[in-house]
């Protein structure tokens, strides 16, 4: 079956799109047609790879606007998902691009090293006994290390796409929480706090970093286990950590939002900004500041899930 690969490129401030046709063998991968591509039609086609073998993460791109690891996506299960015999393949997204599809990784591991990327063993170990641990402690953070920098989460980050500049890339975080779910590491603030000032409270939630992540690593429940963490090591509280407890409060007193107060439990008089959009809120009745919210019926039944949730029983 012959397709179309239709492929951005890149060379300087110069951005075109490029067609190729080929033959798709049985077994080929999106790495192995551009492979393929740049072999027997246009060598100045470039892009990186290394391993083959979805352990280096080097040939992440995107295909129809959706992250992928080149090397271990079939081209067969793509053309069904799509039903069509084009597909567009572009570099990954939120990165510069430095040419075709090949991305800067530099600025990416310059902003890594902000979260202290390395084990700070606690006094109690020596270089003659190691760090010990027991096998339920390796496994609260295990699954954290099999991250192989493929860049998905980043490129589908819809916050990062929104504003970077405040915001640390997904699996910066998914780093920062291996180390604080480390027991053998001695300074889980040391790693919380870069993370706290570089955006821990601005994740967006929507999911799309645990979606793309080939190795089905979760950036986003990373990001969630460190704001608990933040509350459990007894942190300076911010706009997100208030906003965040007074939905807790909210919740566990009344069993829903108080939506009247919430703006002000979160940013206090700050919250005086507002007030323009109360009075919109107000005038299409959809605020009323005189309501007094009460508890809905079930609400005890909310507090014991809660507290349930608190002792890590569900």
């Amino acid at each position: 079956m012959a397709i179309t690969l239709k492929i951005q490129r890149f060379l300087g401030e110069k951005k075109w799109e490029q067609e190729y046709r080929l033959e798709v063998e049985t077994g080929m991968t999106v790495l192995g047609a551009l492979i393929k591509i740049k072999e027997t039609m246009d060598p100045t086609l470039t892009f990186t790879a290394s391993c083959r073998s979805s352990i280096c993460g080097a040939c992440a791109v995107k295909v129809n606007d959706n992250a992928v690891l080149a090397c271990e996506t079939l081209l067969a299960d793509l053309l069904k998902r799509y039903a069509s015999d084009t597909l567009t393949i572009a570099p990954l997204g939120n990165f510069t691009v430095l040419r075709d599809l090949m991305v800067d990784w530099q600025p990416k591991y310059d902003r890594l090293k902000k979260i202290k990327p390395a084990l700070q063993p606690k006094t109690e170990f020596s270089a003659s006994e190691g760090c010990r641990q027991s096998k339920d402690e390796f496994k609260k953070y295990s699954k954290n290390s099999e991250c192989i920098l493929c860049g998905s989460c980043v490129s589908e980050c819809n916050k990062s796409n929104l504003n970077s500049k405040d915001f640390l890339d997904p699996f910066i975080f998914s780093k920062a929480a291996k180390f604080v779910a480390d027991s053998r590491d001695k300074d889980a603030v040391a790693h919380l706090e870069p993370a706290v000032k570089d955006g821990l409270w601005k994740c967006l939630n929507c999911q799309e970093c645990a979606a793309k992540c080939p190795k089905g690593l979760s950036p986003a429940e990373d990001i969630e286990k460190m704001r608990i963490a933040t509350f459990e090591k007894k942190m300076s509280s911010n706009e997100g950590s208030d906003h965040a407890m007074a939905f807790y409060d909210d919740v566990k007193e009344l069993g829903r939002l108080d939506e009247a107060k919430l703006a002000l439990k979160t940013e206090g008089l700050k919250s005086a900004l507002r007030v323009p959009v109360a009075y919109r809120l107000m005038r299409s009745g959809k605020l009323n500041p005189l309501e007094q919210a009460k508890p809905i019926g079930d609400i005890e039944k909310v507090r014991a899930i809660m507290k349930a949730a608190k002792e890590k029983k569900l």
